[in-house]
């Protein structure tokens, strides 16, 4: 390994253990805790657990404060330059995967991000969900093998 991918190496370490870090202090790991969250229709019995909004206002801060330094460096610090995504359109498929993402999400309880995380405690139901996660990712990339995304940009202009 070339030292020079030691830097970006040990930010990518630094940045994934402070994310797992921040979903166990949050409680994002906690299915019961999201699924509270997503119940709006709770809102009218005093069931409704807005707790993690405090979650999510403050990443939406931070995020907006990082994407403007971003764009102001004409590179990020260990790389020599930003990748971008290849397929910016919102289109059907988006759209599609985004509410197949926000059912599952909403029936479990677990995203992926936290679904990793899980793996160090193994709550009931677990495996199953990584296996169908699993499962979703490589129904994904048949149905949009990676190779296609610049072609079906390329297409969509």
């Amino acid at each position: 390994m070339p030292i020079a991918r030691l830097p970006y190496l040990a930010t990518a370490a630094l940045s994934g253990a402070l994310f797992g870090a921040g979903l166990y202090v949050s409680q994002m790991v906690d299915p019961l805790k999201v699924l509270r969250f997503l119940d709006v229709t709770a809102i009218p019995t005093g069931g409704w657990d807005a707790s993690l909004a405090f979650v999510i206002v403050p990443a939406i801060a931070v995020m907006f404060i990082a994407v403007r330094i971003g764009k102001a460096r004409s590179a990020p610090l260990f790389d020599t330059s930003f990748h971008s995504p290849e397929y910016t359109k919102i289109d059907r498929r988006l759209i599609g995967g985004a509410a197949l993402f926000g059912l599952g999400w909403g029936m479990s309880g677990i995203c992926p991000g936290p679904a990793i995380s899980l793996i160090a405690f193994q709550p009931d139901g677990l495996w199953l969900f990584l296996a169908a996660m699993l499962a979703g990712s490589l129904a994904g990339s048949l149905i949009v093998p990676s190779g296609h995304v610049r072609r079906l940009a390329d297409a969509a202009r």
